[in-house]
């Protein structure tokens, strides 16, 4: 049954290039809004708890840089990677991963996951706030449907990857049979 909730209004601080900026660091802030993101556009979104963290590094981001073409041949618009991290932290694991198509969207204040009801405490890490792992599809700002990793709770001392990976969401936007395919957790805030 398709979702009605939308993506939580926020704008998120971003790093742009910008060649008229001088010196060896030639980029800007620029704010991002969903609105911006999302409007009159199909994406993919998963969110993970952390930059350069193995699972992330080996296999989240990098399986969804690799299916980046069959997305697109699925009508998918853009790939959305977000995580609790900053600018400069998601630039640098995006230039070490080799990462081309999938956005790096940072949510450095935890804005938006904790909007979505997906901000865990992981302070048995050392991680402090973090997002859960989970996956989205969003159509014009609208959640269509959601792969949320089972056992949701603070300072879990696993860290599942089932369902929110490329593979199931490929196999959604296909139309095969996914596993583990699930609704929010709770309502989204506004």
């Amino acid at each position: 049954m398709p979702m009605t909730e939308r993506v939580p209004n926020v704008t998120f601080k971003t790093r742009v290039r910008d060649e008229s900026v001088d010196g060896p660091n030639p980029y800007r802030w620029e704010d991002l809004t969903t609105e911006q993101l999302f409007a009159n556009k199909k994406v993919v979104v998963f969110s993970l708890p952390g930059a350069f963290t193995p699972t992330c590094s080996s296999n989240h981001l990098p399986r969804y840089e690799e299916l980046f073409d069959e997305f697109q041949a699925q009508g998918v618009d853009a790939i959305v990677c977000v995580s609790v991290n900053d600018a400069f932290v998601m630039f640098q694991w995006g230039k070490q991963i080799g990462n081309k198509n999938v956005f790096l969207l940072p949510d450095g204040n935890g804005e938006f996951t904790r909007k979505m009801g997906m901000l865990v405490d992981k302070s048995n890490l050392g991680f402090g706030m973090r997002s859960w792992r989970y996956s989205m599809l969003v159509n014009d700002g609208k959640i269509e449907k959601m792969f949320v990793e089972a056992d949701y709770a603070d300072n879990c001392p696993t860290d599942p990857f089932e369902v929110s990976d490329a593979d199931t969401m490929l196999a959604y936007l296909k139309g095969s049979d996914a596993p583990g395919v699930t609704e929010p957790r709770k309502a989204f805030e506004g």
